[in-house]
């Protein structure tokens, strides 16, 4: 499939709208950091909008409304846009420069760039950036480069600029190979049928991305040289450390405002920038290392979801398709629907016979009457007798000393009486609800309820009065 044919309606809309030099600024910025600090995580929706406001503040772009930045947008997106980072990175979401996929690991949103944005947003940089020479990815020629340079008597930092150059440029092509390898993940599990599957394969294998990933991996294996590169930077290192003492002792031996002083001055220089050159290079090596270790491991995910898919589209069929509507036309359009449908029957086999009446059925039996409507009036609903409090009352289990203990505290001249101490706690609340109890079924005592009682401690309680007239309870 060809990329043009993936690119969306509204993604021109960029190079119509008054805004469109900060666009590529925005994309750029976020592209750089994305194949900066991505290793197989991703930049989440905050951090791209995170860039987009540092990019604003650090070039001072004045933004300017446009009818084309809102244009197709939601009302609520309209509202919004107004040049803030959030309305920026939605719009270029909208318009497809840039893919906001979710990570179920991570569970957030990942920013990517599909495979036809990135060769604009490439030319956008090589636009916006000086005009170089740019040499093949490849680990094979960072390999050249400091070999190059081990051997060479000059020292040409040249040579380590190239080696970083194209390090950067290895390790862009990776990120890139691992953004496209999540467009075709998804793409996989869209897949109804073993067509759709062949084609997302076949795609993929024709893909840009897979001939270089092709050639990483046998003329240009990465772990072909994977030692050779790290020796040759521990070598370069070690030559750097070395010639340090000698340079500055030479620069020492120099007087004042001599050429002498100025060449030793520029040799000192020139070697803290070969060292500096080289540990970025063995940092971006890490980086590719790490990259290309995942991006096989993304390879080998992929066959295996590929071949999972496939299995189980030809055991379980296509989920998209409705068995019960091809049988339906094929009974419309078959001479002898009844002969189908006995043999139908006859493949049809369940765990369990069909049964109208379980287990844990109620039986009931079925006349003629059963299946006549006969409404029912709507009488007035009576309200529902309140329910008497008795019926609610706790029966915990305490002795008959404790209860005797609790009834003692409050009895004044043979009255039990409550106050407002008398309930310090909920085990004293349920004492007092069960004497209470108690004390109604007893019809020699008298009990009076008066009004609620408030403590200290945030008990409410009825003002309880008992004419104690029994001994126990």
């Amino acid at each position: 499939m060809l990329l043009k044919k993936r690119i969306p309606k509204d993604f021109y809309k960029l190079f119509r709208t008054r805004n469109m030099e900060a666009y590529m600024m925005f994309l750029t910025a976020i592209y750089d950091e994305n194949n900066t600090i991505y290793t197989a995580v991703g930049l989440t929706i905050e951090e791209g909008q995170a860039i987009i406001g540092e990019t604003i503040s650090r070039l001072s772009i004045e933004w300017v409304e446009d009818w084309e930045d809102t244009q197709g947008l939601s009302e609520n997106s309209v509202f919004e846009t107004r040049g803030t980072p959030t309305a920026i990175l939605n719009t270029l979401i909208t318009w497809g420069w840039i893919r906001s996929d979710y990570d179920e690991r991570l569970n957030t949103y990942i920013l990517s760039f599909p495979e036809y944005s990135q060769l604009y947003v490439e030319l956008f940089k090589k636009l916006q950036s000086e005009d170089d020479s740019r040499e093949r990815e490849s680990i094979l020629s960072v390999y050249s480069a400091l070999f190059t340079y081990q051997s060479d008597k000059e020292k040409n930092n040249e040579i380590l600029k190239s080696a970083l150059h194209t390090s950067k440029n290895l390790e862009l092509l990776l990120s890139n190979m691992q953004n496209g390898m999540r467009t075709y993940f998804d793409e996989l599990s869209r897949s109804r049928n073993f067509i759709e599957i062949q084609q997302v394969l076949v795609n993929e294998i024709n893909n840009s991305d897979s001939e270089k990933y092709a050639i990483l991996t046998t003329t240009d294996s990465f772990y072909r040289y994977k030692e050779s590169v790290k020796e040759l930077i521990s070598q370069i290192l070690d030559d750097c450390d070395r010639q340090k003492p000698i340079l500055e002792r030479e620069l020492s031996q120099c007087g004042e405002n001599t050429a002498a002083l100025v060449r030793a001055q520029r040799a000192v220089q020139y070697n803290e920038e070969a060292e500096e050159l080289v540990y970025r290079i063995e940092r971006a090596f890490d980086l590719i290392e790490r990259k290309y270790n995942k991006l096989v491991e993304q390879k080998a995910v992929f066959a295996k979801r590929a071949l999972a898919r496939i299995q189980y589209i030809f055991q379980e069929g296509s989920s998209g398709e409705d068995s019960v509507v091809r049988l339906i036309q094929v009974l419309a359009g078959s001479s002898e629907p009844n002969a189908i449908l006995d043999q139908v029957r006859g493949k049809i086999c369940l765990t369990a016979p069909f049964k109208m009446f379980d287990d844990n059925s109620m039986y009931r039996r079925r006349d003629a009457s059963d299946h006549r409507f006969e409404p029912l009036a709507v009488g007035e609903q009576k309200e529902a007798e309140q329910e008497q409090i008795t019926d609610f009352v706790p029966r915990p289990l305490y002795t008959k000393k404790q209860l005797r203990a609790f009834r003692d505290r409050n009895v004044r001249n043979g009255v039990f009486q409550t106050t407002e101490d008398t309930v310090q706690s909920v085990e004293d609340l349920e004492k007092m609800i069960f004497l209470w109890q108690e004390s109604v079924g007893e019809q020699q005592d008298t009990v009076a309820l008066g009004g609620e009682l408030h403590n200290e401690d945030g008990f409410t309680f009825t003002d309880l009065r008992i004419d104690m007239l029994t001994e126990d309870i």
